[in-house]
């Protein structure tokens, strides 16, 4: 089978929105896909923690500065989440790397060539549209808990003080719960 890969950069760079949200309440799509290394990242291997994953280009402006936010957020919660981008094409190695170097990113970004994207984002021929960056919020048992599009009512997270209000009642429950009656 052929993949078209004019399709895949026109539903990446399409200018439709997706709202906070919409893509969430349901399980997250499993997939196995290779980094810089060509290590093969495994979204099982994740079960447990809190996972955030971002679908971004490497010249997105907006992207560059989700980047800085996932850094920040990996370094405040250490080991208790796991922090994954994925790229399609035309990124490839060499514009990932330049990406890695010029903004000191330390997690993995993931190669896809539009399957997981598709999924992610519940693509069909009617609804073929996504918006970069897109971040999805999955919680220690593999549900999609949110996912935010960089949209004015989505800043907060754009910028970490919101994304830490959606993580730490992912990893502290019972606090979430007791603060709430």
């Amino acid at each position: 089978m052929r993949f078209n890969w004019a399709l895949v950069c026109a539903l990446l760079t399409s200018s439709t929105v997706f709202a906070s949200g919409e893509l969430s309440g349901r399980r997250a799509p499993g997939f196995s896909l290779p980094d810089m290394q060509v290590k093969y990242q495994d979204l099982a291997d994740y079960r447990g923690k809190v996972v955030l994953i971002e679908f971004m280009q490497s010249t997105c402006p907006d992207c560059i500065a989700l980047a800085k936010t996932l850094e920040k957020t990996k370094a405040k919660y250490g080991n208790k989440i796991a922090v994954l981008s994925v790229v399609n094409p035309p990124d490839n190695q060499a514009t990932v790397s330049r990406f890695l170097q010029e903004h000191k990113v330390t997690y993995p970004i993931l190669f896809d060539c539009g399957q997981v994207t598709a999924s992610y984002f519940k693509l069909t021929p009617q609804n073929s549209s996504t918006h970069v960056p897109h971040l999805f919020v999955i919680d220690g048992q593999g549900m999609i808990r949110n996912d935010y599009a960089r949209t004015p009512d989505a800043e907060d997270i754009f910028d970490g003080t919101g994304l830490y209000a959606v993580i730490d009642p992912l990893l502290n429950p019972t606090a979430a719960k007791t603060k709430k009656k």
